[in-house]
């Protein structure tokens, strides 16, 4: 622990504003980045949890510290974790092609919370320092985790195609490049009304394919009109 905050861990008005500036400035810094990519909780969704979970600890210590009213400090605290799921569960969307989007996002707001009650409660290095480290998960690791996917073995791929005859090429693509289908689940059917089949594909890839090339090809056969990976 830095000793030269001890001062800025009691409850008064300096420490008050310092944790609530620094609440805003995190939440702010963590936010940025999702703002950047248009998600549906940037800049200002995180630092109002941010800020609202920082009030949260400060309201507890007040309570026991200066009003003296004797309750479990950690109660408030302990909500705010269970409660911040309701407003994540917002972002989290399931397309129609059954693609699941925002977990990142939801993430990020339960760890912006968490920042919040650190800070609140004074504890401003860890704090900070988590801040920089969510920071760098959600924009750097980002690189690393697409070139972890393009080397995964199993993979779900999305199709979309107009004919029976699209299907057979697929397979036969498949049976080439050594890839073997451990499931097929036919989401609609060119009957259902829009004239297209949607498929997905549950493939694992020969130790010598890469999905790039999986894509290229099978975007490459007639009457296939999308395909990605799930």
């Amino acid at each position: 622990m830095l000793h030269f905050l001890d001062s800025l861990r009691e409850v008064t008005f300096v420490s008050t504003a310092l944790r609530m500036a620094l609440a805003v400035l995190c939440g702010g810094v963590i936010g940025m980045e999702r703002e950047f990519k248009r998600r549906p909780a940037g800049f200002r969704t995180h630092i109002l949890i941010c800020l609202g979970a920082a009030m949260t600890t400060l309201t507890s210590q007040y309570l026991l510290l200066v009003a003296h009213y004797y309750t479990d400090i950690a109660r408030l605290g302990a909500q705010v974790i269970a409660g911040i799921g309701f407003i994540g569960s917002g972002a989290i969307i399931v397309t129609r092609r059954q693609h699941i989007k925002g977990l990142t996002t939801a993430a990020g707001l339960w760890a912006s919370a968490i920042v919040g009650l650190a800070l609140g409660a004074g504890f401003y290095e860890g704090g900070i320092a988590a801040t920089g480290l969510i920071v760098a998960v959600e924009s750097l690791f980002g690189k690393m985790e697409y070139k972890m996917l393009s080397k995964a073995r199993e993979v779900n791929l999305y199709v979309e195609y107009t004919d029976g005859k699209a299907l057979d090429s697929m397979m036969s693509v498949f049976r080439e490049m050594g890839i073997k289908v451990t499931d097929l689940e036919i989401t609609r059917s060119i009957s259902d009304g829009d004239g297209h089949a949607h498929s997905v594909f549950m493939l694992r890839l020969s130790k010598k394919g890469h999905y790039n090339d999986l894509i290229n090809r099978i975007t490459s056969i007639a009457g296939v009109i999308l395909a990605e990976d799930l």
